[in-house]
């Protein structure tokens, strides 16, 4: 019998998988379970990382907000596969997947992870909100904003099953920060890609009492912004089992 590696499963698994799909198009339910199969499975050593390696915990000098660490292994037109590494206290901002279904499997480590859908009855509106400013005089601020629903709010610590969000379900805008040192494998089908309208968006959470509609749980207005200033992605080689590509 000859031995296929974890990440080449993994590789011939997404190509079967996301072969018939596009944006907003999920695949089938029993292709959902195949891919979420494999991915929870996987351990760091199957993609050669370790809790150890230095990149996973470095940083770099000067920056007070921690660098987050990126390892590409494949992308084509219908997916990628990439890990994210993020250091103690690192953060990847609420963002969001237009049009994607997207698998984060949590390698090692524990991670915080918050994740809206929108609740689409509710149409944007424009409202003032009181922004968390140091200064003594408070920034009143007009943003156009929307209402969405936390769907998740919660510690992840490895080893732990595969999450999986979908176009307009599962908490398709999400945050994650690191607790600990800690890696997420993720793949997404179809991938980010600017001329095709996939660009990733991130945005604000404001809860329902800094508006005068009052507190509703469980629920906050978003508001888009532009991709934070100290948000640094680092690339780094990728050093686990070759891909062979068919």
């Amino acid at each position: 019998m000859v031995y296929v590696s974890p990440v080449q499963k993994l590789y011939n698994t997404c190509n079967e998988v996301f072969d018939s799909c596009s944006a907003g198009i999920i695949p089938s339910p029993d292709n959902i379970q195949k891919l979420k199969a494999v991915l929870d499975d996987f351990k760091p050593a199957d993609v050669g990382l370790s809790p150890d390696m230095p990149h996973v915990r470095a940083s770099v000098a000067g920056k007070s907000t921690p660098v987050i660490r990126y390892i590409h292994i494949h992308e084509c037109d219908k997916f990628s596969i990439g890990i994210f590494c993020l250091p103690p206290s690192g953060v990847i901002p609420l963002h969001n997947h237009p049009g994607m279904t997207v698998f984060s499997k949590l390698l090692f480590g524990t991670m915080h992870i918050k994740s809206y859908d929108w609740v689409d009855d509710v149409p944007p509106s424009t409202s003032a909100v009181v922004s968390t400013s140091k200064s003594k005089q408070p920034d009143v601020q007009q943003l156009e904003v929307r209402l969405a629903k936390v769907k998740v709010n919660s510690n992840f610590t490895a080893p732990c099953n595969t999450s999986i969000l979908y176009p307009s379900d599962g908490g398709n805008m999400h945050c994650f920060t690191a607790v600990t040192a800690c890696a997420v494998l993720d793949v997404l089908g179809p991938p980010y890609s600017e001329p095709d309208g996939r660009h990733c968006q991130y945005y604000l959470d404001f809860p329902l009492a800094d508006f005068s509609e009052g507190e509703k749980e469980g629920s906050a207005w978003l508001s888009e912004r532009e991709k934070p200033e100290d948000l640094t992605f680092v690339g780094e080689l990728y050093r686990g089992p070759v891909i062979v590509e068919n």
